[in-house]
């Protein structure tokens, strides 16, 4: 399960906005050890595109460094869907590359509703969890 603070599911949507029609892509960092999202962090997405996302790999290289100067590991990674619901895509499942981390979806395909969840993939294997948002 994701427990994840209001204030951070906020932030994840806004940016989402903020990108679409582009999605939107970041992580949240939190401490080593803890599965506790902390610190948001949106990233660019190299692609610009509304079907796929791609981190910059000068930024995530940068990112990557800091968080381990920080003892910090990625735990949620998000990105946006545009145009359908917040289900990982193939593409998706296939670079997914940190099976500790909680794979985050917003559908932006609503402009008045978003739809937030929460998957961890493993192995190309999406698994759905449930989210707890807290305040």
């Amino acid at each position: 399960m994701l427990r994840i603070r209001r204030e951070l599911v906020d932030e994840i949507v806004a940016h989402a906005r903020r990108d679409h029609p582009d999605e939107a892509c970041g992580v949240i960092a939190g401490p080593e050890g803890s599965d506790t999202p902390e610190r948001f962090i949106p990233m660019l997405n190299a692609a610009r595109s509304p079907t796929f996302y791609e981190f910059d790999s000068g930024d995530l290289l940068k990112l990557y460094r800091e968080m381990d100067a920080n003892d910090e590991v990625p735990v949620v990674i998000y990105h946006s869907h545009t145009a359908t619901e917040a289900y990982p895509s193939r593409t998706d499942a296939n670079i997914a590359a940190e099976p500790d981390a909680h794979y985050v979806l917003v559908s932006t395909r609503d402009p008045e509703v978003h739809e937030f969840r929460s998957y961890r993939i493993v192995d190309a294997e999406i698994t759905e969890e449930p989210v707890e948002i807290v305040d």
